[in-house]
């Protein structure tokens, strides 16, 4: 057996990629590509955009293509449907590479994204109350 660079005793093969504490150690850059932003069309995934597999998404032979990440984000999907914040925490994946990942799932069609409302076309406050009191009323 070899004896590990730190001359701590043997080492199994392909170690050095390998920390027991942390877990395999695949670098964020190496599962985008380098990638920092989601797709050519640069779409913006808020931390509580829903995604859901799509209901036509393409056949397994693409998907077959697919990196193991996305695979997984898939699955997750598949599961139930998640925000973006639930997928990254799921997925143990930093959220930058999610957003990354997701942008590509969505424009191969893998997945449908629900942004959620803005803050301005929300209904008024004092509206809801009324609509509450006037239940109430009844």
């Amino acid at each position: 057996m070899n004896e590990d660079s730190t001359g701590g005793g043997p080492s199994v093969p392909g170690s050095q990629w390998y920390d027991a504490d942390a877990g395999p150690l695949v670098r964020p850059y190496a599962m985008t590509g380098g990638r920092t932003r989601p797709g050519p069309s640069n779409v913006r995934f808020d931390l509580i955009a829903l995604v859901v597999v799509d209901d036509d998404p393409p056949g397994a032979a693409e998907e077959s293509l697919l990196g193991p990440e996305h695979r997984s984000l898939l699955a997750l999907c598949r599961a139930e449907t998640q925000s973006v914040a639930e997928l990254a925490a799921d997925a143990d994946l930093p959220v930058g590479v999610v957003r990354v990942l997701l942008g590509d799932l969505l424009e191969s069609g893998f997945v449908r994204v629900s942004r959620p409302v803005p803050p301005a076309q929300l209904p008024d406050e004092r509206i809801l109350r009324e609509v509450i009191d006037g239940l109430r009323a009844l």
